[in-house]
């Protein structure tokens, strides 16, 4: 700042002109050079004297004005040059040398302004034109964008050329794309200005924004008049029930199930369904029919044909009860039979949302290039994605916070508080930890550095860098994911243990990982899957994802078979018995027979697999010797065992030194009660052989048996298992470079 204040000022040439320098002339001057009007210019040069002695002369007299230029859209005055001002006088002359028969009245309409300065001339446009664009340069402005004189001139003169009664007439084709944004834009805020949702409510295309919401609803699909009436009836109903930003997606998927039903009654009616009283059951069968045939096809999911199915039963009964069959309503005459129910509904596809959360090598691999977003993102997007990792948030609850988020307990732990917009539960509460929480101070300081003047309470915690002015407004989610794309794209391979089959065998190699799997949401199943994988009850669960149902919260517990049996098969090769001695397997896929028998030959015991046949039978319940399992020749183990046993021993060691302790007790009651030092050799042995053996695999080896192990104590934790102790597993640290 010192250097800038020190340095010279710089002269800005001017663009534009003034009036004559002589006293009391009201005339422009010809140039910044001479200073003076053609007259004064004139006289001067006859007279042969500097300018400072002509304007001192008694012949320097001022001159009346000539009047304004006649060209219809220019600020200056006439120059004594015929009817224009000097730049205009210029231009007529170069446009009637190239076309001696020009029309001169047509000319002076449509001939653009000079350029002066940072003024933009709404002179010869329809007054109705130029009101449109004064309206929408303030809302641009209300909403913190700003314009340039030069993304304006180019628009204005082409719509003088055209002399359109208002914006909306001049033809989009014909502006190129800059301009044709910036006309869009000022039609939308003119529409807007005129509209109410009792006049929108009767088009076809619907701006969400006249209802107070983002988007548009399209019913120009559905062809049948009754129908899309119908459907408006039933939008008109539904909207002031919806929340959120994403109103317009969840409701034009719902109307896209009433276009399936258009399209097809349009194709397999004889009057193309335009007479509803016409309709049968048939065409809802025909419908359903053809929804079958498209997924056939491949032109739909089985997922989108579900939900077309659920759309329509959902609508036409929603319709129904809308009263819309009464005499003069769109659907008055329509058949009762004409409807979906519940046998007509496809079975729904696998809940396919386990499955999409990263790897953990994919997470770590990400957070160790955070750094890498700084450079073209800003510090916003980095702090989004860190949040969007540790809390496992939704992208528009992150990009929403507001900037006093961050909060304390009682006990001096940070919490964060966000909105859940989607369920509409506001001020919601979740544990952070201490790393979580410096992120949190860091970009608070930023966005306060940004925005000093903004009080905390309305500035927002991510502030937008565009249409921005008092940091008011947050950053979006579409934003954010597209700098997000951009760095996930730029980052090196990610490699992941990925199972592989190889000439009939199934082997586990390190591939690349594809990045397209990595996007904002996936952070939130990640984060959901990392508790449940740690063996987190399902009900806390439930309360840090912030789930209404709790169906939702238990799909992150339910693992793909696949999955499992690849889990299964590399465990397997890693078995012990009692005694510690390996019960040796090739390390190939078990067979379908294999997997069998051990669903219906083993039962779960504290530490491992039981095989005793009347406990089996008794789901675990009637061990023959009391749950001493490290005695029993039945009894198998493996390393996804490991933490259970390492606590039994430790349960057992501590027992041991209570009983030993207690001086209130019979000793027969303590010989009974005190673990024995056979049981505790065998444990301790049974660690050491499973540690010993892990520790000779390598580094990818090692890397596979703790991803198999995750599946398959993940699978376990699934399952209810009474009477029988169960011990979390830890979280695995995904951020190893920072404290917790």
């Amino acid at each position: 700042m010192e250097e800038y204040i020190k340095a010279p000022k710089v002269l800005i040439r001017m663009v534009g002109v003034r009036l004559c320098t002589v006293t009391g002339c009201e005339r422009p001057w010809k140039s910044e050079r001479t200073q003076l009007c053609l007259a004064h210019e004139v006289q001067k040069r006859k007279l042969r004297v500097s300018l400072e002695e002509f304007r001192a002369m008694p012949e320097a007299t001022g001159h009346a004005s000539l009047g304004p230029c006649r060209a219809a859209s220019c600020l200056r005055e006439r120059a004594g040059r015929g009817a224009y001002c000097l730049g205009h006088y210029n231009r007529w002359r170069k446009a009637v040398w190239a076309q001696p028969d020009l029309d001169e009245e047509q000319w002076r309409r449509t001939v653009p302004a000079i350029a002066e300065d940072n003024k933009i001339s709404l002179r010869g446009l329809p007054l109705r034109v130029a009101a449109e664009f004064v309206y929408g340069l303030q809302q641009r402005s209300h909403h913190g964008v700003k314009t340039r004189f030069n993304m304006v001139r180019p628009l204005i003169d082409q719509i003088r050329l055209q002399q359109p009664r208002t914006l909306s007439e001049v033809p989009p084709e014909s502006l190129k794309s800059s301009m044709r944004h910036l006309r869009n834009e000022f039609v939308r805020h003119c529409e807007l200005l005129q509209s109410t949702p009792e006049t929108e409510r009767h088009k076809d295309l619907w701006t969400l924004a006249v209802f107070g919401y983002a988007g548009n609803l399209h019913f120009t699909d559905i062809r049948q008049p009754w129908l899309r009436e119908a459907t408006k009836a039933w939008a008109f109903d539904a909207l002031p029930q919806r929340r959120g930003r994403g109103v317009a997606g969840s409701m034009q998927a719902s109307i896209e199930g009433i276009v399936q039903l258009s399209e097809s009654l349009h194709l397999q009616c004889d009057n193309h369904g335009e007479d509803p009283q016409s309709l049968t059951r048939t065409d809802i069968t025909a419908f359903c029919n053809r929804l079958a045939y498209l997924q056939d096809q491949g032109e739909l999911s089985p997922g989108l044909r579900s939900r077309h199915c659920h759309s329509v039963l959902r609508l036409l009964a929603r319709m129904r009860t809308m009263g819309l069959t009464r005499p003069g309503r769109p659907l008055h005459g329509l058949p009762e039979d004409f409807a979906l129910g519940r046998e007509d509904l496809p079975d729904e596809p696998e809940d396919q949302e386990a499955g999409r959360d990263l790897p953990i090598e994919a997470i770590r691999h990400l957070c160790s290039h955070l750094d890498k977003i700084d450079g073209g993102s800003g510090v916003e997007v980095r702090a989004a994605i860190e949040l969007l990792i540790d809390t496992g948030r939704r992208p528009d609850e992150v990009c929403q916070l507001p900037w006093d988020c961050l909060m304390r307990d009682q006990d001096g732990k940070p919490v964060l508080i966000y909105d859940n917009r989607k369920a509409h539960r506001l001020g919601r509460r979740l544990p952070i930890s201490e790393a979580t929480a410096s992120v949190i101070v860091r970009q608070q300081e930023a966005a306060r550095g940004r925005f000093p003047d903004t009080p905390v309470t309305e500035l927002a915690l991510l502030p937008s860098t565009v249409a921005n002015p008092d940091g008011r407004k947050s950053i979006s989610a579409d934003w954010v994911s597209g700098r997000h794309r951009t760095w996930v794209d730029s980052l090196p391979e990610i490699l992941v243990a990925t199972a592989v089959e190889t000439d009939g065998r199934t082997e586990t190699r390190m591939l690349p990982f594809d990045k397209r799997r990595i996007y904002l949401y996936a952070y939130r199943h990640t984060f959901a899957q990392r508790y449940a994988d740690a063996g987190v009850r399902v009900e806390v669960l439930k309360e840090l994802m912030d789930h209404k149902q709790l169906s939702t919260t238990q799909c992150y517990y339910r693992v793909g078979e696949k999955r499992r049996r690849e889990a299964v098969d590399r465990v397997t090769t890693m078995q012990f018995d009692r005694h510690g001695s390996r019960i040796w397997r090739q390390a190939t896929a078990l067979l379908d027979s294999e997997h069998a028998r051990r669903a219906v030959g083993e039962v779960a015991v504290p530490y491992g697999i039981c095989t005793e046949p009347t406990n089996v039978a008794a789901g675990g319940g009637d061990c023959p010797v009391r749950f001493r399992c490290v005695g029993c020749a039945h009894f198998r183990t493996d390393v996804s065992f490991l933490p259970d046993l390492e606590a039994y021993l430790s349960d057992l060691l501590r027992n041991r030194e209570r009983l030993l302790a207690t001086v209130e007790a019979d000793q027969w009651a303590k010989d009974e009660a005190m673990p024995s030092d056979e049981e505790i050799r065998r444990v301790r042995r049974l660690i050491t052989r499973i540690k010993a053996d892990v520790d000779k695999l390598d580094d990818d080896e090692r890397a596979q048996i703790e991803q198999a192990v995750t599946t398959i104590r993940r699978a376990r934790n699934s399952v209810v298992n009474l009477g029988i102790p169960r011990l979390r597993q830890p979280l695995p640290d995904i951020r190893p470079d920072r404290s917790a």
